[in-house]
């Protein structure tokens, strides 16, 4: 972790292998206290990994500690349902003590939802959707893209679908890992029900956290065409392929706590944007994209279709989502409001300004 500059952030995946057993865990954590050294400490997650080592260090230095909430970890375990019973005091036991017992994980849920009672600890809280603010509160912050990278000046469609095999396709991308409650099934259902030969969905990079992706493949593969997994430097080459960008969620609790970051990806690329009415993606995209209501195959069918058939005024509504994009849910929009949720605990010393951030 950098030790310069104003702000130390802690993230769950930096600085603390989260995965490791207790043992593990403490010994890492008393390796990276010494280098947070920043005069505000920046929590990334709600998870003993993260914010509850920073709160260790705001304890014992009393400096200002800010918690980041991008997603409510709780909703894959079954959210203010789930709870920890183990059937038996030897289950207890084992789960306490045997090598790999599930509470020596440090961030088992048992202990997310303890890290989640502390949150009133933080000085301040950023959250990226409005379904998290109305859970832990805290300054509305969504994430921001880079439009200075994600340009659609800097790119050629038509020589994008060229370089990636999509020349003879009109393309439907999902530049995202698909999941679930994403809502990729509706989509494939729509293309089944249209049944227009050069309709396909491409998805970019897959599922890397189960075989999803291969069932979708199975079931709708005449339909799917699978892009690997590239750096974001590439993504907009890619996404400067497609005709539309489809971010179809479904109305979950996961849904509904996530920032839809592969929306801003199309809209920041000036693409037509298909969505869903879940969460906060009709205040995202306003009027400049397409809404239909979750788990509607018919609707998203009839909206491809529509903007097929009048394509100038779709890219018209793109052009109008970059502008948004720019506007509302660009890294400079999200620099703003991350200043003014720091300025009360910016140091005063020139030598440490507040814009000197250090991140892990």
């Amino acid at each position: 972790m950098p030790t310069s500059g104003a702000v130390d952030r802690v993230a769950a995946k930096a600085g603390i292998d989260s995965w490791r057993s207790h043992p593990q865990f403490l010994g890492q954590m008393r390796q990276l206290l010494p280098r947070i050294t920043g005069d505000i400490i920046y929590a990334v997650k709600p998870k003993p990994s993260s914010f509850g080592v920073a709160l260790f260090k705001q304890l014992r230095t009393h400096r200002p500690l800010i918690l980041d909430i991008d997603d409510w970890e709780m909703s894959w375990h079954g959210g203010d349902d789930w709870s920890y019973r183990p059937v038996s005091p030897k289950q207890l036991y084992r789960d306490i003590c045997k090598p790999g017992g599930q509470l020596r994980q440090p961030d088992h849920p048992l202990y997310v939802k303890w890290m989640e009672a502390c949150v009133s600890r933080a000085d301040a809280i950023t959250v990226n959707t409005s379904f998290l603010q109305k859970r832990f509160g805290g300054v509305y912050m969504p994430n921001g893209k880079d439009t200075e990278l994600f340009n659609p000046a800097l790119y050629d469609g038509d020589r994008s679908r060229q370089r990636y095999g999509l020349s003879e396709y009109r393309v439907l991308m999902f530049p995202g890992a698909p999941r679930p409650h994403k809502g990729v099934e509706d989509v494939l259902i729509a293309l089944e029900q249209l049944n227009q030969p050069d309709l396909r969905l491409v998805i970019v990079g897959g599922s890397p956290y189960d075989d999803y992706d291969d069932r979708l493949q199975q079931q709708w593969g005449q339909w799917i065409i699978k892009l690997p997994r590239c750096p974001m430097e590439q993504m907009p080459e890619i996404i400067a392929a497609a005709h539309i960008i489809v971010v179809p969620q479904r109305d979950t609790l996961a849904a509904q706590s996530q920032f839809p970051l592969k929306m801003t990806d199309g809209m920041a690329m000036a693409k037509p944007v298909l969505s869903t009415t879940v969460g906060d993606i009709p205040d995202i995209l306003g009027n400049a994209g397409y809404l239909v209501d979750p788990e509607s195959p018919d609707q998203l069918a009839e909206a491809i279709a529509g903007i097929f058939s009048d394509f100038d005024s779709a890219t018209h509504r793109g052009q109008q989502g970059r502008s948004r994009c720019i506007d509302y849910y660009s890294i400079k929009a999200m620099a703003r409001t991350l200043a003014t949720v720091m300025s009360p605990y910016a140091p005063s010393h020139p030598a440490n300004p507040l814009h000197d951030v250090s991140l892990a």
